[in-house]
């Protein structure tokens, strides 16, 4: 997962700031990691679970607090996060909130290609209340990736016994994400400065050409990154730092404080 930084001073080539970035800086880094996880995930579950509107936006509203203030993630940039989900559960919910029929139906309809396009006001209401339980669960696994680094999140995935294969192959692909979206950006730059995009064939042939290269380089760097974890010792195993981190007191009252307070909104929704 990466990020495309708003600010001049960009830590990365090509504005380019990663989730690591931000779990560096965040206020919340030395909360122990496997209470954040689990914290994430109870999160998630009462979202999903409670299945309220007034919950989910609750939940959108707190987790985006949380993100911007402790986490230390600029709004703007964190409004960037949020784009690529938006757009997929806007499309989802748009497609469940449509039906399409040759006779008038719905409370709303569109007369389109021979065809009604039609919604219904309860169609809309279910549509929303998916977007909204789909964002604040966005939200909260946000929260978790933003305060937490990806060495970390191994290293809970570690204890919780899941196999050391599947983790390291999880770990090595999160960090080729960033270097290959790098590639492709100089690529993608290097073709528009040749009119590579000019017009929608260029495009086509442009967008081609890079995702060739593209194989390519990931099979050379893959090659270059093995040698030099080979260099450094690796045999087989791939061992992640994990630091002590206490749970205090105040945090794990501070969570089931959050999770009454969610309990409270759903109960005054649903009366």
């Amino acid at each position: 997962m990466g990020v495309f930084g708003l600010h001049k001073n960009s830590h990365h080539s090509h504005g380019v700031r990663n989730i690591d970035f931000y779990a560096s800086q965040s206020k919340i880094r030395h909360w122990n990691d496997s209470f954040k996880v689990a914290s994430s995930c109870i999160i998630l579950l009462l979202c999903m679970i409670l299945d309220q509107p007034e919950v989910s936006i609750t939940v959108i509203v707190t987790m985006g607090i949380v993100n911007i203030w402790a986490n230390r993630v600029p709004a703007l940039a964190y409004i960037g996060l949020l784009k690529v989900p938006l757009a997929f559960l806007a499309i989802g919910c748009i497609i469940i909130a449509l039906g399409i029929s040759k006779q008038p139906m719905g409370d709303y309809r569109v007369f389109l290609c021979g065809h009604y396009f039609y919604t219904t006001n309860e169609g809309v209401g279910r549509a929303a209340a998916l977007f909204f339980k789909a964002m604040g669960a966005v939200s909260a696994m946000y929260a978790l990736t933003l305060s937490t680094s990806a060495s970390e999140l191994a290293g809970v995935l570690k204890k919780a016994h899941v196999p050391k294969a599947v983790v390291e192959l999880m770990n090595m692909m999160y960090r080729f994400i960033f270097i290959l979206t790098e590639v492709q950006g100089r690529m993608k730059t290097a073709a528009v400065s040749r009119l590579g995009y000019v017009d929608f064939k260029a495009s086509c042939y442009s967008f081609g050409k890079i995702g060739g290269n593209l194989f390519l380089v990931s099979l050379k760097k893959a090659n270059t990154y093995y040698d030099a974890m080979v260099s450094r010792g690796y045999e087989g195993d791939l061992p992640f730092w994990e630091e002590e981190k206490q749970v205090k007191l105040w945090q794990a009252g501070a969570l089931m404080l959050y999770l009454c307070g969610l309990a409270g909104v759903y109960i005054l929704a649903t009366r």
